[in-house]
């Protein structure tokens, strides 16, 4: 029996973009919304509701058999583009997701997105679940429409048995690599500690009966007592967006209590939203609340549930907020005080010298926070939107080159806005993938970097030490022309020598076996020529010269001190000027 006050869990399916996320759940729900997709990709975050009887009428034996008697009402499923929209669906304290499915294909393995999901679930702490898709399509697979996994394996040839068995742990290999004791489902010794692989088909439905079995078993052993609805309705928006008839609308996932028409509703934006319930307008079950176009008039909705929400007013909501539902008037302000405390909790230490971030959700946003945070990437402003002029603008004021950057997470950036970025020197990273955006931002850092280093290394001034050759004096003044030993360091051009502390002169030039040379090394000998220094007055034969370093180089010269050679160190060490510390 059906434990009253007990919610459904929330399940999140995330993984690489085409592993067949939105396919597995079709197969559940017996639609067809992988069809009406552009690209036939997930554009929008999806929910759909599952109820008990559905999960018992395809995974019944299996209960049966693993004596699993479900109490829960039903299973929420959350179909996300990848991953991010699984970032914007946050609560204080962690996700809003109960359990997820990682979907991978077993005949390709991890891939990047797959990587970032994982990254993702194992900073939220979501306990998850690997669905191992595409079983049919393994090398002579005999396919069982709707057959647990278990019976279809059994009626396979060896051979073909093996190769499954190969393609399941060459998972649990990549899962161990990534920190992760996983097993096939039914061969787990203790599902609180290691991770479930179910081997499955979307297309002929083969190890479906046993990934709900898994998913619901684990929901009720698990999360039992996290699963208990309390008085005050919570959620967190998925979408903002115009719907014909109904004007601006939000998508919400409700994680805690029940939500009645009428009731206040305060939501994020840039302060608090508030505003009132005026249709709450539920999905058919089993289908998407993205592409359902019958939605239910009702008059009350309890969690778990996807709900669409018609009120005015709605023009500032930011998807990936918090939103609470409260009954009375004077129970606003305290819903205020707490909606915005969670969005203050995305808030960061904000460095003027630092990056500007923008992202789709503020989800998002915390998430991107948080590992720049990690990378010691300092910030100076971020915000849920799309990239503005305005973001342009106040990049320019930042005085490190390496920081007049605007990072976007699946946030819109404009052709105008690209071109204003170009235009003042501003670098925008956008990427939909979290990791890659931090990481074309560090390699962009690094080059720069290395860049800024060559050419300071070309203009500052090297430490060198020469020696005046015996019987190479040239000419003796007006300009003195003489050979030189590199004793240390470089010598080149433009640098001024100075004997036993006290300046004589800049050198004018260098010549090299006849010809003009740009710089001379340890052992090379060369002809130097001073405009204002006479031989035998300012210098004498065998007179040992060294280079006059200004100040503002050394500063210079211990950025790039690794750089140098062993002499240009050993001088620099001599140095009274100069320090390491």
């Amino acid at each position: 029996m059906k434990m009253a006050n007990m919610r459904s869990p929330i399940i999140v399916v995330v993984g690489h973009s085409d592993h067949g996320k939105t396919t597995l759940l079709d197969r559940i729900r017996g639609t067809t919304v992988t069809k009406q997709e552009p690209g036939m990709l997930t554009q929008h975050t999806g929910a759909s509701y599952v109820p008990l009887d559905v999960i018992k009428k395809i995974s019944g034996n299996l209960l049966d058999k693993f004596k699993i008697d479900l109490q829960i009402p039903g299973l929420l499923f959350i179909d996300t583009p990848g991953h991010k929209a699984f970032l914007g669906m946050r609560k204080r304290g962690g996700s809003v997701s109960d359990l997820s499915i990682l979907v991978v294909d077993i005949t390709e393995g991890f891939q990047e997105q797959t990587d970032e999901s994982l990254k993702i679930l194992k900073e939220t702490k979501t306990p998850f679940i690997v669905a191992a898709t595409k079983l049919d399509r393994l090398r002579g697979w005999y396919p069982n429409q709707d057959s647990s996994f278990l019976d279809s394996f059994a009626r396979q040839r060896d051979e073909i048995k093996s190769d499954a068995e190969a393609a399941v742990y060459k998972i649990v290999s990549q899962l161990s690599e990534r920190g992760f004791d996983s097993e096939r489902f039914d061969r787990i010794s203790n599902f609180g500690k290691q991770v479930a692989v179910v081997p499955l088909s979307s297309s002929t439905g083969e190890g479906i009966p046993d990934l709900l079995m898994v998913l619901s078993g684990l929901a009720q052993q698990f999360l039992k007592d996290k699963l208990f609805v309390s008085d005050r309705a919570k959620g967190t928006v998925l979408e903002v967006k115009e719907v014909k008839g109904l004007g601006l609308t939000i998508d919400v996932i409700i994680y805690d209590g029940v939500v009645r028409k009428g009731d206040y509703i305060v939501a994020g934006g840039g302060e608090p939203v508030v505003t009132k319930v005026k249709a709450l307008l539920e999905p058919r079950k089993m289908q998407d609340i993205r592409t359902e176009k019958q939605f239910e008039p009702v008059d009350e909705i309890s969690a778990a549930a996807g709900v669409k929400i018609s009120a005015i007013g709605l023009e500032k909501v930011i998807a990936g907020s918090p939103i609470i539902f409260v009954g009375s008037e004077s129970e606003v302000e305290a819903a205020k005080a707490e909606v915005q405390q969670f969005v203050e909790e995305v808030q960061f230490d904000r460095n003027i010298e630092g990056v500007t971030l923008c992202a789709d959700t503020l989800g998002s946003l915390e998430a991107m926070i948080k590992i720049l945070n990690d990378e010691g990437i300092p910030i100076k402003k971020a915000e849920a939107g799309a990239v503005s002029k305005q973001d342009v603008v106040e990049c320019q004021n930042v005085k490190e080159k390496s920081r007049k950057a605007i990072l976007s997470f699946n946030a819109p950036v404009s052709l105008e806005i690209e071109q204003m970025g170009k235009d003042s020197g501003i670098k925008i990273f956008y990427s939909e993938i979290i990791y890659r955006l931090i990481e074309e931002y560090k390699e962009w850092v690094a080059a720069e970097k290395a860049a800024d280093m060559k050419r300071m290394e070309g203009e500052v001034t090297h430490p060198c030490e020469v020696k005046i050759l015996r019987g190479c004096i040239f000419r003796q003044s007006n300009p003195a022309v003489f050979g030189v030993e590199v004793q240390r360091g470089i010598l080149r051009p433009g640098v001024t020598l100075a004997r036993d502390g006290k300046t004589i002169d800049r050198v004018k030039g260098l010549e090299k076996e006849g010809k003009a040379a740009d710089e001379a090394r340890r052992g090379d000998k060369v002809a130097v020529s001073m405009e204002n220094a006479t031989v035998g007055r300012h210098i004498n034969e065998g007179d040992v010269l060294r280079a006059v370093i200004p100040k503002r180089d050394f500063v210079i010269l211990k950025d790039i001190f690794n750089r140098l050679t062993e002499d240009e160190k050993e001088l620099l060490r001599e140095s009274k000027l100069f320090s390491l510390e």
